[in-house]
């Protein structure tokens, strides 16, 4: 089942964040502009969000993030330039992610969290289910987990959050889920949420990823949550309140398997860079075998 099967068409990106992991490349350069291999960060999320039915994208912006705009924009002086010259394979990579979807831009204004965020994007939405995507989570377009939320809301309503396994020393990094007794499966009910619980504290290993498919009913959620963790209007924590409120409808969990690779972190950027350029055909071949002579041959230096 497709996601526009079941009614959903609307996603929202956040991009408000100053990206301080990756200073002083994003001092003038927003961190999801950033490239993996040959294509920015942003546009995997927004090709992931139209390969799963959604057509309307809502981008929620900060300071500094024109760039974004003009990269999903008509560069008609670069087109023209590759058309002359024949260059039809670039001409086409440039004109791409001006075709993928219609794109939208809010300005979040001040840098209140994530729920302030997707609280902006309230006015475009409107009444009706919709996606949330977070930048720094790229999945693998083999492993469609955006379609499968998609179909997990349209069968049980409510809202679903993304969830992976990660070893339990990590989970004060991430959002936990505690799951309803007898939770099985790739698809969970979850009874509460708790945002980066301190060390030893989660009510499981189950941690909250990038994506979400939400019900309208966050909004009002989000406008009488008050300010958690880092001073910041949390999203984990309106979902918790979604969790506890029988008329809001239930909170799912899909738990995600598959190849996810995050570009939040400097050295997880690096490994998802690799991984992609790895697997790519028209790359991977040569780099590849560059890879292996390299690790070769620093591992006989280190042994020496």
């Amino acid at each position: 089942m497709n996601v526009a099967s079941v009614g959903i068409t609307k996603a929202v990106v956040p991009v408000a964040g100053l990206g301080t992991r990756f200073l002083p490349a994003t001092k003038a350069t927003p961190k999801e502009m950033l490239p993996v291999v040959d294509k920015p960060a942003i546009q995997y999320v927004v090709e992931e969000a139209v390969s799963a039915g959604m057509s309307d994208i809502l981008m929620v912006t900060g300071r500094n993030k024109r760039p974004l705009e003009d990269h999903f924009d008509r560069n008609h002086e670069l087109e023209e330039t590759l058309r002359r010259k024949g260059d039809a394979d670039r001409l086409q990579r440039v004109s791409a992610p001006t075709d993928l979807a219609d794109i939208h831009y809010i300005r979040q204004g001040d840098p209140r969290g994530l729920g302030h965020a997707v609280l902006c994007a309230a006015r475009h939405v409107g009444a009706e289910p919709f996606a949330v995507l977070l930048g720094d989570d790229l999945i693998d377009p083999r492993d469609p987990l955006l379609a499968q939320m998609a179909q997990v809301q349209a069968q049980h309503g409510g809202s679903v959050v993304a969830l992976m396994e990660v070893d339990p020393a990590q989970t004060h990094l991430y959002g936990c889920a505690r799951l309803h007794p007898g939770a099985r499966g790739d698809v969970v009910a979850i009874a509460d949420l708790v945002e980066k619980p301190e060390p030893g504290t989660a009510p499981s290993n189950y941690a909250v990823i990038g994506r979400y498919v939400l019900a309208p009913e966050i909004f009002p959620a989000l406008r009488t949550t008050d300010p958690g963790r880092g001073g910041e209007i949390q999203l984990t924590d309106a979902l918790r309140t979604l969790a506890a409120t029988a008329s809001a409808g239930p909170v799912h969990g899909v738990v995600f398997r598959g190849r996810r690779y995050d570009t939040g972190d400097r050295s997880d950027y690096l490994r998802a860079t690799v991984r992609l350029a790895w697997e790519r055909e028209d790359l991977g071949p040569e780099f590849r075998a560059w890879l292996r002579d390299f690790v070769a041959q620093h591992s006989l230096a280190s042994a020496a």
